[in-house]
């Protein structure tokens, strides 16, 4: 079980309102609805009826009881690997413009008429 996708739907379950939720984890509502989508397809039940006002189903319950063991026994996260210093080098895309000669239009490009 993806430990993100439990401690969204934990923070969803306190607030019981989306917009909320994910203002409070700091994410967009697209992602939140996203994540709740993917833990009920996990689980294969609804866990949370959408319709005004939003309500936890039974199995909902049943989830956010143990939610709290299950983020606690979640092991800790790979730490980021380290990234190198510097930065990308940039790929010559040709040789470029003609050098610009002193009083005549930019090659490749059409004088613009008054």
């Amino acid at each position: 079980m993806n430990i993100t996708h439990l401690q969204r739907f934990v923070v969803v379950a306190e607030h019981l309102h989306f917009p909320r939720a994910a203002i409070a984890l700091g994410i967009p509502l697209a992602s939140l609805y996203t994540s709740i989508d993917k833990l009920e397809a996990e689980v294969g039940e609804r866990l949370i009826d959408r319709e005004r006002p939003t309500t936890l189903t039974p199995a909902g319950t049943a989830l956010l009881r143990d939610a709290p063991r299950l983020i606690a026994d979640a092991p800790e996260p790979a730490p980021a690997p380290p990234v190198p210093a510097g930065g990308k080098a940039k790929a010559s895309k040709g040789k470029g413009r003609a050098p610009i000669v002193k009083g005549q239009p930019k090659p490749y490009k059409k004088r613009q008429g008054r």
